[in-house]
């Protein structure tokens, strides 16, 4: 194969096999960074494809909820948790659990209501957000990471927690903090008795 005219050669060598003190660890770290490379050529992708940030916001949550839907198969098989009896306890998973299994990350949980059906996950650092500086002026109503979003509900959703998923900060929006605002829609002790009927 021969290289362009002008183009130095690479010496770049990459080895892909793991290390044998600890491949889980630099498992995860090279297909997290995979991943966030990956997620960044798709949102361009989607970005390109469509002209309104809406449709990609739309796009990004429906991929993220087919990816939830599935994952939560593997999140409960690997994590062997146990079932959660609040929605504060579900939260706390998420943050503790998921978001540490699988972006190596730990949000900060906080209750938004008097209900307890409301609460925060706050990411001080996102690691979706890596390789990005900030969103083309033109792009202001994107939400970059809104695939999480999608996550989060599809994987509840599995769960039969019916639940609305938003972002209510972003770093890349200027905000101080990311921040994945939780409703769950439904009390768990409703749905116990609409099953008995």
């Amino acid at each position: 194969m021969s290289r362009p005219p002008g183009r130095k050669q690479d010496n770049h060598k990459i080895d892909w096999h793991l290390p044998t003190i600890s491949s889980s660890a630099s498992a995860h770290h090279m297909s997290r960074e995979l991943f966030v490379l990956t997620y960044g050529a798709l949102v361009a992708q989607l970005c390109k494809d469509y002209e309104k940030d809406e449709d990609v916001n739309t796009c990004l949550d429906r991929m993220g909820y087919g990816i939830g839907v599935r994952l939560i198969e593997d999140f409960l098989a690997r994590s062997a948790v146990k079932k959660c009896r609040s929605y504060s306890e579900t939260a706390e998973m998420i943050a503790q659990v998921a978001f540490k299994m699988y972006l190596g990350v730990t949000p900060s949980v906080s209750c938004t209501s008097a209900t307890g059906d409301e609460f925060s996950l706050i990411l001080d650092k996102n690691p979706l957000v890596d390789f990005v500086e900030e969103l083309p002026a033109e792009r202001a109503s994107l939400c970059y990471c809104n695939l999480l979003c999608g996550v989060i509900r599809g994987a509840l959703e599995m769960v039969h927690l019916a639940a609305e998923v938003t972002f209510l900060q972003d770093k890349l929006k200027g905000d101080a903090v990311t921040e994945i605002g939780i409703i769950f829609l439904r009390k768990t002790e409703d749905k116990k008795h609409k099953r008995n009927k």
